[in-house]
């Protein structure tokens, strides 16, 4: 139960971070800006036009009586909506942190310097196509594991009481959980850390990965405030990362040493 507590600390000091370094929080604001503007456009075409989709997608509906051809196709298209949305809660972080590769890296970079004894920062030898490259293919690896557990987890909700409480709370862990593996990339992968390991650092951390993911898949529900809570997201994930890797942090920004937090969940 302590690593619960440690993540959501690491949480709340990288919004702290960010919030005394304010031109680095105004860059971070920009991917997510740019994300949130692109995402609002899909889901308002969407709206316009998602009847019209569905209608053409269901020819055999056209004969049948009034008014189930309508009901059928209504169910369709609110379906397709709020299949829209969870794609875009799942994705979001993928593709804003895509989006802002070099903001992000940026910002994670200078958290390791502020809370690193020696002031010294991990430092990639790979060229930016490369990088942005990793991080677009590991996102699309991370995308459909997610998208497996949500097509599981959407399935599961229509099952009696359990569907309606307990799936829509293990969604939440779920999502957090990767969310955390997003953000974590950005410092983890800076260090050379490649996808599988990443995993298993996570997994070997999972109340510490709830503490932190879990509040913020709750607050990423609704984008906007995510655009907000983005840059601190990424700061708080490098503290965490560095915890995960057993790297020594001093400093107000990080949390307490890693032999502090506990043994590995």
């Amino acid at each position: 139960m302590r690593d619960l507590g440690a993540g959501f600390r690491y949480l709340l000091k990288g919004q702290k971070w960010v919030g005394r370094h304010g031109r680095q929080y105004g860059f971070g604001l920009l991917p997510g800006l740019i994300t949130l503007v692109l995402y609002a456009a899909a889901l308002v075409a969407l709206a316009l036009w998602g009847s019209d989709l569905i209608g053409w997608a269901t020819p055999f509906a056209d004969d049948w009586a009034d008014p189930w051809a309508g009901l059928f196709r209504g169910f369709l298209t609110a379906v397709l909506f709020a299949l829209a949305l969870l794609l875009c809660v799942l994705t979001f972080t993928a593709t804003t942190l895509l989006v802002g590769q070099p903001f992000y890296d940026s910002l994670s970079e200078k958290v390791d310097r502020d809370v690193s004894p020696d002031g010294t920062a991990p430092e990639s030898d790979l060229p930016l196509w490369r990088e942005v490259w990793i991080s677009a293919r590991d996102s699309l690896r991370i995308v459909a594991r997610a998208a497996v557990w949500a097509v599981l987890l959407f399935a599961l909700g229509f099952i009696p009481v359990a569907g309606q409480t307990v799936v829509p709370v293990i969604g939440f862990f779920v999502t957090g959980f990767f969310l955390t593996e997003e953000l974590t990339a950005v410092a983890l992968q800076r260090r050379g850390v490649e996808l599988r390991e990443r995993l298993a650092l996570l997994r070997s951390r999972k109340t510490l990965v709830w503490g932190f993911g879990t509040p913020l898949a709750v607050a990423f529900l609704v984008p906007f405030v995510a655009v907000f809570l983005m840059p601190g997201a990424v700061a708080g994930a490098t503290l965490m990362a560095r915890d995960l890797l057993g790297e020594e942090t001093e400093g107000d920004d990080g949390a307490a040493e890693p032999e502090e937090e506990g043994a590995d969940a």
